[in-house]
């Protein structure tokens, strides 16, 4: 990333994007929760990238340099915490499910007039408390630092369709399965089919967010089925594609 902005203060306010729009790298002094009541945000960092429905946020530790791009009109709510008040303990992006309490306490934390009143402590205090028993989730795409890994998350992102093998793949770009599948545990952490489940994952939100119909989501993405996309992505948000255009 080049050009990073360096904002001391991280906002709390509602910011509304343009599909496709982005916010260019930045860093805060601050950590801060980010969360799209409408839409899907993607954060991508040095590390990778996360993305986020409306029943997902993205906490962002103090200092880390990061971007934002909308996938849908995107209704952007940004809670900043200062860097002492870390109620996760977390040193990296993270997704958090965002149930039906914590959405309403973040719609009217980011809402009521910015003051320091009894009421808005009090208010910030239940948003805390609701965060750290809020459950982590593993929507992130790391980004590979191997080239041959690198080629391969390529050709994927380039069609996250593509269902050829692991060696299939190694073939194109001069690598053994065996090499690859090691490359993927020790670079990215997580196996080939782990990751490129997440891949799709993550394409079939940004396709879902831009009102693709549920079975072009499907194949596009390397399901071979609606039915079985449907349920690789209920296990995963907790909701169907269909029911999450109404989020």
């Amino acid at each position: 990333m080049t050009k990073i902005r360096h904002t001391p203060v991280a906002p709390t306010h509602i910011q509304w994007l343009a599909p496709r729009a982005a916010i260019d790298a930045h860093r805060h002094d601050d950590h801060q929760i980010i969360y799209a009541a409408r839409g899907v945000l993607a954060i991508t960092t040095d590390a990778g990238s996360w993305i986020a429905p409306a029943t997902r946020a993205i906490w962002v530790p103090a200092g880390t340099v990061h971007a934002h791009v909308a996938h849908g009109e995107l209704e952007l709510h940004l809670v900043g915490l200062p860097a002492t008040d870390n109620p996760l303990n977390l040193g990296e992006p993270t997704v958090l499910t965002v149930g039906p309490l914590l959405r309403e306490l973040i719609l009217a934390y980011t809402r009521t007039p910015h003051d320091d009143s009894p009421e808005r402590g009090r208010l910030r205090a239940v948003l805390l408390d609701q965060l750290r028993a809020s459950p982590q989730q593993p929507v992130h795409l790391p980004t590979p630092t191997d080239p041959r890994l690198q080629a391969l998350c390529e050709i994927l992102r380039a069609d996250p369709g593509d269902s050829r093998t692991l060696a299939a793949l190694g073939k194109q770009i001069g690598a053994s399965d065996r090499t690859l599948a090691r490359l993927c545990k020790t670079d990215l952490g997580v196996t080939f089919t782990q990751w490129r489940t997440q891949l799709r994952l993550y394409r079939a939100l940004v396709l879902l967010a831009e009102n693709t119909p549920v079975t072009t989501v499907a194949h596009a993405c390397g399901w071979s089925s609606a039915s079985t996309f449907i349920d690789v992505f209920r296990r995963t948000f907790g909701h169907t594609p269909g029911t999450h255009r109404h989020r």
